[in-house]
């Protein structure tokens, strides 16, 4: 065997994990699924419960609060039940959840059933990623993790396109119940997905780790070295709560951690993604068009996720972070302003939806997944699980606001007042980013933590 010639055992190893870590990533489809059916859904539904739009606020927000709750329990669940369980667990409430909306016989009947979604995914969001990063060989470890956030948008377009397809006949019910199929194919996936050996480790069930490992990295060295770097994560023990309460420094990390999480909200990002039929209506456009121009914003979308994946540890995560607050600044700021001068040719209409895309472009390549590495990176060691839970919920709160509070800001300021205020949100972000926000590329974790506990300001305790 020659030097560069790995061993086959490991081969088999990386290829066993690369397959387990996208099984487990699909549980970011069923985010991504949730998120994009709505949007083309309501205006159908509407329509045929004859509601008002705060009763349709209350349909697509429902779900952000649902997941709220469900992120809330789901760090105490992936701890009793296993990370597996917990998964499995989100994939039985998303499936009932999608029938229970497909079939909806009343308004409160389909509330429920979003609340029982926003549930499935919240245990999802949550635990999926933190699967990923305990099961991934460290070599793959980054791209693994990117890939559920990749699945997420993946997910948003799918279900663009399946609504697309099902508006010719305005079958809402169907929009809203076939995604159980895609649920149901995950839940048989995971079922035979293997548990986290770092969770069997914190069970001492070592014997059954190992088997884990064996099947993950083929390599007796590795698995050797593994099993010897969970010991000594387990150490230290996690205790967020009590050092939230007594260490100052880890509640600025914590505070970050949060604000961040309502930066990404505040962009105007999700209102787009849950209501951009109605935006596209707003422009003038007919139906048809609305359904297939969320298609295109949707594969933005997914395309300009691939920026961020290939520049993050290039270019670092405060630059990106300024080119996409300035160009979300600019496209939302565009975007209103056409809409308060009135689009009355086709040309506006073109130009209107390109800047709107720009928008999209701004946020995919910049806050939509460097603000989870982020969250990730700041939190020491001891506080981590705390510290990411609190961003997490954070992020579900902020989202359920923003999507009840669109439509009455449509209706009560105007949409291009709407427009501009997102704009000016985008706008602050920028001196908040350099405010606050610290550059972690090329810099440890250990030495983030070091700075942190040290009082260094946040924006130092990278570089």
């Amino acid at each position: 065997m020659t030097a560069t010639t790995a061993p086959p055992a490991a081969t088999h190893g990386k290829a066993t994990a690369i397959f387990v870590c996208i099984l487990a990533a699909l549980a970011g489809l069923m985010f991504g699924l949730d998120i994009g059916v709505i949007a083309n859904a309501q205006q159908f539904i509407q329509k045929d419960f004859g509601i008002n739009d705060d009763t349709i606020g209350w349909i697509v927000s429902v779900m952000m609060l649902g997941a709220a709750l469900g992120a809330l329990v789901a760090g105490w669940l992936s701890s009793q039940l296993g990370r597996k369980r917990t998964m499995i667990l989100g994939a039985v409430l998303f499936v009932g959840g999608s029938v229970l909306c497909g079939l909806a016989w009343t308004p409160d009947v389909l509330i429920v059933g979003r609340l029982v979604l926003g549930v499935a995914i919240g245990l999802a969001s949550f635990t999926a990623p933190l699967y990923l990063a305990e099961v991934a060989p460290e070599s793959i470890r980054g791209a693994m993790i990117s890939i559920y956030q990749l699945m997420i948008t993946i997910g948003i377009l799918v279900a663009a396109l399946s609504d697309a397809a099902l508006s010719y006949t305005q079958s809402w019910r169907w929009m809203l119940g076939v995604i159980a199929i895609p649920g149901a194919l995950f839940l048989l996936g995971v079922a035979f997905l293997p548990e986290s050996p770092r969770w069997l480790m914190m069970r001492n069930r070592q014997p059954e780790a190992e088997q884990v490992l064996q099947k993950l990295l083929g390599n007796r060295d590795a698995i050797a070295r593994e099993i010897s770097e969970i010991k000594e994560q387990l150490k230290t023990p996690q205790n967020g709560v009590q050092m939230f309460l007594q260490n100052a420094n880890f509640r600025r990390s914590v505070g970050l951690g949060m604000l961040l999480q309502v930066m990404q909200q505040l962009t105007g990002m999700n209102v787009v993604m849950y209501y951009a039929p109605r935006i596209f209506q707003g422009m003038g456009y007919a139906t048809e068009a609305q359904m297939w121009f969320t298609v295109i914003v949707d594969l933005v979308n997914v395309l300009a996720t691939f920026i961020a994946i290939g520049l993050v540890d290039k270019l670092g995560r405060k630059p990106i972070l300024y080119i996409g607050f300035v160009v979300m600044t600019i496209g939302l700021g565009v975007v209103g302003t056409m809409m308060h001068l009135g689009i009355h040719t086709h040309g506006e209409q073109f130009f209107t939806v390109g800047m709107l895309l720009v928008f999209i472009v701004g946020f995919a390549m910049s806050a939509g997944p460097l603000i989870w590495t982020l969250c990730s990176e700041i939190q020491p060691l001891k506080g981590r699980d705390f510290g990411i839970g609190c961003s997490t919920f954070t992020n579900w709160v902020a989202n359920w606001l923003v999507g009840l509070s669109f439509l009455p800001l449509l209706n009560g300021i105007g949409q291009a007042q709407t427009f501009w205020l997102y704009a000016a949100f985008n706008a602050v972000f920028i001196v908040l980013t350099v405010w606050l926000v610290p550059e972690t590329k090329g810099v440890t974790l250990e030495q983030i933590e070091r700075k942190l506990m040290a009082g260094k300001p946040l924006r130092q305790i990278g570089q």
